[in-house]
């Protein structure tokens, strides 16, 4: 009989009971709001910032609504204007060009290799179109951080890390968002810790950090921003900066806390799931395995495979046969947008000119979710399907 996969690919583990205790606290105080606090209170979302800088090692660290505003934020916190070109993957989601044009700035795609992050060589072929790098670390994969910043540092080149599919994750030992001026953090559902919807700013820069609360929507209460920089930081900032309120709320804060603690406890379990669908997966007739570096620590929240050189039937083919079997698996090839598997082509906002190495790497992205409410049986059974599946088209073509 056919093996098939009943679990979901969108079901979250629960909140921590510790969460849920703290969130019916701020419910019960009415204070969701965070500069609504009693006498002597500490906001949640003072405790969290302050918790999550110390857990990257960061000066300052602001919550904010998304990770898209936490994007934007610190582009405008960086000094970009409208109209201004800012350097951004090729391959990543759709937030992070949106980002960009929020700002009212360009975006100019720089290529993806076959280990499915930035092109080093591009983007030092493009360096001096642009002063910022809006670095996306899709779907996890962390490009070599040293020769990257190396890169950006001799052309003078801002960077900004977008670490939505990197919390937990480092470079040679060092956290994913502290290389960059500024790091910035999704605590949307699918990510790395769930409050529904939610972001984290990072910086070790006072003047971007005394910008990015301001732009959040502090009025004149920065002062109770005690992950943030010294007031003196805000004298001229202050009355210059717009009021782009995105903050969040203690509710969410709340929910964060705990989950932020259980992290490295829960990078382990979704490496462990990561690693048995990936050994499952090797030697597949047709399937290249992405070997993830040495000095990348991985968050294995999801993982992707190519199918190189594959036509698009036979792509569908293998998604369609896949999911009758419970597997759904994205692909990033598709002439057309489908989900969240849009890519640079796709954003019709940005005259973008055709990057044909890079689409021949898109073309072959085939990207799946490891959610932690697969157990490791059920992630051995997905690699088998898939690899039974890719095995079986990859015959019939060949044949």
């Amino acid at each position: 009989m056919m093996e098939t996969f009943k679990g979901s690919y969108t079901q979250q583990e629960p909140i921590p009971e510790e969460g849920i205790e703290a969130a019916i606290a701020v419910m019960r105080s009415g204070r969701l709001h965070r500069y609504n606090t009693a006498e002597g209170e500490l906001a949640e979302t003072v405790l969290l910032e302050q918790e999550f800088a110390a857990q990257v090692g960061a000066k300052y660290c602001l919550a904010v609504a998304s990770g898209g505003y936490a994007m934007a934020t610190a582009l405008r916190a960086v000094g970009v204007k409208p109209g201004d070109r800012v350097l951004t993957n090729a391959f990543t989601l759709a937030p992070v060009p949106g980002a960009i044009a929020a700002v009212g700035a360009v975006p100019v795609f720089v290529g993806v290799t076959e280990q499915l992050v930035i092109d080093l060589d591009d983007l030092a072929a493009k360096a001096d179109l642009a002063d910022v790098l809006l670095l996306s670390h899709m779907r996890g994969h962390l490009a070599d951080m040293e020769a990257l910043m190396a890169l950006c540092d001799q052309q003078n080149i801002i960077v900004i890390e977008d670490c939505a599919h990197t919390m937990g994750a480092a470079w040679k030992g060092v956290p994913s968002g502290t290389q960059g001026l500024v790091g910035c953090y999704s605590c949307q559902t699918y990510k790395h810790v769930n409050s529904g919807e939610g972001g984290l700013f990072v910086t070790n820069d006072a003047e971007v950090a005394a910008r990015a609360v301001m732009l959040s929507g502090s009025y004149m209460m920065f002062g109770k921003h005690l992950a943030g920089p010294p007031q003196e930081t805000f004298e001229t900032i202050r009355y210059e900066t717009p009021n782009i309120s995105g903050r969040m709320d203690n509710l969410r804060a709340a929910i964060l806390r705990p989950q932020l603690r259980k992290l490295d406890g829960q990078r382990d379990r979704w490496n462990a799931r990561y690693n048995l669908i990936e050994d499952g997966l090797r030697d597949t007739p047709g399937l290249t395995v992405i070997d993830r570096p040495a000095d990348e620590t991985m968050v294995g929240s999801s993982i992707q495979f190519l199918l190189k050189g594959w036509d698009g039937t036979s792509v569908e083919e293998v998604l369609s046969r896949c999911l009758k079997r419970g597997v759904e698996l994205k692909w990033f090839g598709a002439s057309e947008p489908v989900g969240f598997t849009s890519r640079y082509d796709s954003w019709r906002y940005v005259d973008a000119p055709a990057m044909p190495e890079s689409d021949e790497v898109l073309a072959g992205i085939i990207d799946m979710r490891v959610p932690l409410t697969f157990s490791l049986e059920d992630c051995a059974l997905i690699a088998r399907i898939i690899k039974s599946e890719v095995s079986a088209v990859y015959q019939s073509v060949k044949s």
